[in-house]
């Protein structure tokens, strides 16, 4: 008996050692959901069905992107972080989940507790675009316009504690200059603004500015990125006048923390062969910055962009009200 009950433990003891490796090898076995804390449209919705459709045809399994927005991405968030931790409920998003946190009064989850980090997708340079009318070309020109009207110059930004915030801040503490920051909902209404001449900046991922700067209704004065954009050749850097100075949007995949390691490692490499696919060209003529990498890599690159984030959310007490 006790012979029978030693094997029995002894098979049981096999089957969890290598139940990880079969859970990897047969998902996805069923659609995976994949949440979207954000309305139809923009750039986190286009890279996220490009990415979505990719994988569906990768792993045979429908990837299947549901939009829940609501509340700046934590209704999104919400929903996503109280899902199986099973890799059948994803959570795609932009570096906003990150920071949403940091300046909401409360969030019901945790980034880091209740998430684990699958895959840094893409970056995304931000334009810094004036208003056409005013004598501004590039950064240099903007810091005496603004230094020459101390508190009258203003730039929107289209949703609190976003890249596009954040990069505003930094380029107002950068530079010591004195202008004043105008919240919208979202990003249409601030270049409607922009283009009519009621705000006077406003900096956020470049593929939003692109059509005005070439039509010629804004100017993109500036970019973000270490490097120029290779959709705005002409248009230089940020850093170029202000050295060190870089900010990026970035996109990424989440899954429920405790979903299996293996299921979040498949998900990393399935991703990864995405972006080195025909997804590649799409994404680079939008103006991203492919960023394949390890799972330990996105985590780091997230610790690392949250600690700066929270410096600037701090200095500057951006809240939302």
């Amino acid at each position: 008996m006790q012979r029978k009950q030693f094997l029995y433990a002894a098979l049981a003891a096999a089957a969890l050692a290598v139940a990880p490796g079969a859970m990897a090898q047969t998902y996805p076995a069923k659609p995976v959901r994949v949440v979207i804390p954000f309305p139809p449209g923009g750039t986190l919705d286009a890279v996220g069905r490009q990415l979505a459709q990719r994988l569906s045809e990768q792993t045979g399994q429908s990837f299947v992107i549901e939009n829940k927005p609501g509340g700046n991405g934590v209704i999104g968030g919400d929903i996503v972080a109280k899902a199986p931790a099973d890799g059948y409920t994803l959570l795609f998003n932009a570096s906003t989940f990150t920071t949403a946190p940091m300046t909401m009064k409360s969030v019901a989850y945790s980034v880091t507790r209740d998430f684990a980090p699958v895959a840094l997708v893409a970056k995304a340079p931000l334009s810094v675009a004036i208003n056409k009318n005013l004598p501004i070309t590039d950064i240099r020109s903007l810091m005496a316009y603004a230094k020459a009207h101390p508190g009258k110059m203003t730039f929107a930004v289209g949703s609190i504690g976003s890249a596009g915030h954040l990069s505003t801040e930094m380029l107002k503490r950068a530079g010591q200059l004195d202008y004043l920051i105008v919240p919208y909902k979202g990003t249409a209404p601030a270049f409607q603004d922009l283009i009519g001449g009621q705000i006077d900046g406003f900096i956020d991922p470049i593929l939003g500015s692109l059509q005005y700067h070439k039509s010629g209704m804004l100017r993109v004065v500036a970019v973000t990125s270490a490097q120029r954009a290779a959709s705005l050749p002409d248009v230089p850097t940020v850093a170029e006048t202000i050295p060190g100075y870089e900010f990026y949007s970035w996109y990424g995949l989440w899954a429920p923390a405790k979903t299996p390691p293996d299921v979040v490692q498949r998900l990393n490499s399935e991703v990864n062969k995405a972006l080195a696919g025909d997804m590649k060209a799409k994404l680079q003529e939008q103006g991203l910055l492919l960023t394949p990498g390890s799972v330990e890599d996105f985590a780091r690159f997230q610790q690392s962009d949250m600690e700066r984030s929270q410096k600037i959310v701090t200095e500057g007490n951006i809240r939302v009200e």
